[in-house]
């Protein structure tokens, strides 16, 4: 008779379902609430400051977008600039009249300093109290194509363009303390009283309008002995870029054509966009202070975590001789480092939203939030929490279930 050895069938795989796993992760959390609040804090700050920066950044970026696109990219600015000995150039009399035949100039306004004249409240007031005002005479068409309005008052016209009439910037009215345009109302200007009959809009495109004192060009070299060269032209084109370009590459020359290198020719949209890259170089600053508080986070999970696996020694010894692997356990207590730093992340989100929100809505901006601030919040708090909870974890799962246990 011929018997036959059975070998014992192979134990089968032992695994952790996601749901046992879950419940597992989250032993140590809620047991220790105080603690596990206080380590995710440092990653909810971090995550907060991330979100909240790009937040801001795209928010302030849609406004500056929208109000370039209402103002216009169809803008171009020429400007007097320096003769080979060093002086400042001027523009010919004829500047605004030979741009203005250009093929795509749709308009074409400009002004000229008045150096030797200032502007004051009253004869009274020092000279030397200038309030960095700037006296300067100016086409009558000025707002239009600059994308400015009238804020008060009115602007120039033919009955006054010859008269000693004057129109504010929105600046200069401020640094005057004149807020509204009222019959008789005027102010000294090169050593004689000019009336104001108007007060303009912040021109976005022309900040050095919201400076100005503007008067009329006859008024100018009446009153004033202006020479009545302009020093700065406004062009407007054809609102396309091919448009644009081709009148950008010819205003030099069509301005001044004896010495088309003393022209200077800009378009203040591309200064708006520099701006917003300046304000990126700030953001810059605050994200890496984001990043700090991540890393200080970090090391608060991983701190906690060390401490979990020194205090629960008698629950691992436990689970390991009831049958927990290594596997077990290390992927336990690295769940758990994630689980926390997960939740530290989700409310870190929702600080960094309300933020965003709360802000724009006091400054008047759209809100918006974009899907790489969030995820990327996330996403770093994932990692985050992996790689603080590793060391842990590991340290955890070396434990043999003899050592463990002689704790108890």
């Amino acid at each position: 008779m011929t018997t036959t050895m059975e070998w014992p069938a192979t134990p089968p795989v032992s695994r952790l379902h996601p749901g046992d796993l879950a419940g597992l992760a989250s032993v140590g959390l809620r047991t220790r609430k105080l603690r596990a609040s206080l380590s995710a804090l440092g990653i909810a700050i971090g995550v907060a400051a991330i979100v909240a920066v790009l937040g801001l950044a795209a928010s302030s970026s849609a406004v500056l977008l929208n109000e370039i696109s209402q103002l216009g990219t169809n803008l171009l600015t020429v400007t007097n600039g320096q003769s080979l000995p060093g002086s400042t150039a001027e523009l010919p009399l004829a500047a605004p009249a030979m741009i203005s035949q250009l093929p795509g100039v749709t308009g074409v306004q400009y002004t000229g300093t008045v150096s030797n004249a200032s502007a004051y409240r009253s004869p009274d007031i020092p000279t030397i109290n200038t309030n960095a005002l700037t006296v300067a005479a100016s086409s009558l068409g000025l707002p239009a194509v600059t994308g400015t309005s009238v804020a008060a008052g009115s602007y120039l016209n033919a009955a006054t363009v010859g008269e000693p009439v004057a129109v504010l910037g929105s600046a200069a009215a401020q640094r005057l303390g004149l807020d509204r345009v009222w019959p008789g109302m005027r102010i000294w200007v090169g050593g004689m009283w000019f009336y104001v009959v108007g007060i303009l809009n912040p021109a976005v495109l022309a900040p050095e309008i919201d400076s100005s004192v503007l008067i009329g060009f006859p008024a100018a070299r009446h009153y004033l002995g202006f020479d009545g060269h302009p020093s700065e032209v406004y062009v407007r084109t054809q609102n396309t870029s091919a448009a644009v370009n081709t009148v950008d590459g010819k205003l030099g020359g069509q301005a001044d054509p004896e010495n088309p290198g003393q022209v200077n020719v800009s378009q203040p949209s591309n200064a708006l966009t520099a701006q917003a890259d300046a304000a990126g170089a700030l953001d810059t600053l605050f994200l890496g202070l984001g990043a700090v508080a991540l890393l200080v986070g970090a090391v608060g999970v991983a701190n906690i975590m060390i401490i979990s696996v020194l205090e629960r020694r008698q629950e691992i010894g436990l689970r390991r001789a009831l049958g927990a692997t290594k596997s077990h356990i290390r992927i336990q207590f690295l769940s758990e480092a994630i689980m926390l730093s997960l939740a530290g992340g989700t409310v870190g989100v929702i600080l960094g939203a309300v933020s965003t929100g709360v802000y724009g809505h006091t400054r008047g901006w759209p809100i918006v939030i974009p899907i790489e601030a969030w995820v990327g919040g996330l996403v770093a708090a994932l990692f985050i929490g992996a790689l603080a909870g590793l060391l842990p974890a590991i340290r955890a799962a070396r434990l043999s279930p003899t050592e463990a246990l002689l704790t108890m």
